[in-house]
């Protein structure tokens, strides 16, 4: 008798546990897909792209100066004087630091200006999981997961509503 007591009262709570779940509503939003696919994502990937597309041509112009200067005193370097020789190496030692420092420094300003386009692009999104989870009556939309199943993705709803914007 207790045996089967105890089987109905396992039962009941199972059908009180799927009851609770079943009415809680939940998705998910890849953001890794958000800023690679969302229009807003792309169009500051070009903003950037533009803006620093002068400084990146100047760093493979001194690349390119340090690969010929190096590929010179190789080549040269036992038909010259002793003079030009330690000149050219100074040339080219000065070159190599003055681009090791300005490829420093194009990263750091291409990092910072990425972090604050893709921080507009996240407040962006943030809006647009907001603005579907209380139309579609959402309990709860994750960004970040081990795993998700296809079913609770939004991330199609979400890219969506930031290409109309």
């Amino acid at each position: 008798m207790n045996k089967i007591v105890m089987t109905m009262l396992a039962l009941s709570l199972m059908q009180i546990g799927s009851a609770a779940a079943a009415e809680f509503k939940i998705g998910f939003v890849n953001t890794e897909r958000v800023f690679r696919e969302a229009a807003p994502a792309q169009k500051a990937q070009k903003k950037l792209e533009k803006e620093f597309a002068t400084r990146d041509q100047e760093l493979q112009k001194m690349a390119k100066q340090a690969k010929d200067l190096q590929a010179y005193l190789e080549r040269e370097g036992v038909t010259i004087s002793d003079t030009d020789r330690r000149n050219k190496e100074r040339d080219l030692a000065n070159l190599n630091r003055d681009f090791q420092r300005s490829q420093r420094e194009f990263r750091e300003d291409l990092n910072l200006r990425r972090n604050e386009e893709l921080s507009a692009v996240q407040e962006r999104a943030n809006k647009a999981i907001i603005a579907i989870a209380e139309s579609e009556k959402f309990d709860l939309i994750l960004q970040e997961a081990v795993y998700a199943s296809h079913r609770i993705d939004v991330t199609e709803k979400v890219l969506k509503a930031l290409s109309e914007k």
